[in-house]
């Protein structure tokens, strides 16, 4: 039976890029690993952030439409992304996001203690303590590796078939079950990492996709032998899945679990490093050679971004 070792990167569409910008780096201290341009749109940002390594199972990617209508979380999306942070920080993060004036609530569920928010496009955040994944040796903005968020730490799923999305979670990606509480169901992969996935058990109304709504969630597969392995695993179960599709930092494959939940399987090489060096990922806008003659048009036509401390 093949198992996922756990989320790879979750990506969202968001507003106006310089926002997202702020919010990610300037608030929550994450390192911008990858300023390129979505490969179907390249007049838009897709912009990646992480941890020092840009490493899986830490990475956010968005796509930023200034302006663009705004979307409705529900069935068929990720509700929730959830990060990891060392144990001991969440007074540190509690202080911190009241110091930028961000409302949050407090919530314990299975045993454990969530910081919950918003950023400033909608996308549901919270923060969770655990001891599992390496320190973020990133430091930015006054965060230290003591209290920077290491990564992902899960995920809640909204489905329009919950019973479906949890046998697929079981029987296609390999996740184990683990519990229950009230609405959720939760399942753990092998990982050390965006490990931990809750399924809403209630049936939520549909979903709409646009700005402050998680477009897929993506899984993590070894390497490209691995890779073409999961492209057959998840047709012999049923579905449909597409041909691989090169994303320049990883090999992607996709498709639509009977929930409406949009998952990828990505492969962890060659990462984000094989086109700039480790000390220098994210500085510079990098395109794909598809694009590259048309660095200057495209350079016009996007917002000027920039990351910088908000202290």
């Amino acid at each position: 039976m093949k198992k996922t070792a756990g989320i790879h990167h979750i990506t969202a569409i968001v507003g106006h890029p310089q926002e997202n910008v702020d919010f990610y780096a300037g608030i929550l201290g994450l390192r911008m690993v990858k300023k390129t341009v979505n490969f179907d749109d390249p007049e838009t940002y897709h912009l990646y952030f992480g941890n020092d390594g840009g490493k899986p199972g830490t990475i956010i990617t968005f796509f930023p439409w200034a302006n663009a209508y705004r979307g409705k979380i529900g069935a068929g999306q990720v509700g929730v992304t959830s990060y990891v942070v060392p144990t001991g920080a969440l007074p540190f993060w509690e202080k911190r996001i009241g110091k930028f004036a961000i409302p949050f609530t407090k919530e314990t569920r299975f045993g454990e203690n969530y910081l919950s928010f918003e950023d400033p496009h909608g996308l549901q955040l919270e923060l969770v303590e655990r001891e599992n994944g390496e320190l973020n040796h990133f430091e930015f903005g006054g965060l230290t590796p003591a209290v920077a968020i290491k990564g992902f730490g899960g995920a809640t799923l909204l489905s329009a078939r919950p019973a479906q999305t949890a046998k697929t979670l079981e029987e296609v990606m390999g996740l184990e079950k683990i519990g229950e509480e009230g609405d959720l169901m939760r399942f753990r992969s092998y990982g050390e990492i965006g490990n931990i996935i809750d399924l809403k058990l209630t049936p939520l109304s549909r979903g709409q996709m646009g700005v402050g709504t998680v477009h897929h969630i993506a899984w993590r597969a070894e390497d490209d032998q691995d890779h073409v392995d999961w492209q057959d695993h998840v047709r012999n179960h049923g579905y449909g899945v597409t041909e691989v599709k090169d994303r320049n930092y990883f090999n992607a494959i996709y498709f639509k679990e009977h929930g409406e939940i949009l998952f990828e399987i990505a492969t962890d090489p060659p990462g984000f490093a094989h086109d700039e060096t480790p000390e220098t990922m994210g500085e510079n806008l990098m395109l794909p050679e598809q694009y590259e003659t048309h660095r200057e048009k495209l350079v016009e036509s996007l917002i000027p971004i920039q990351v910088r401390p908000l202290d």
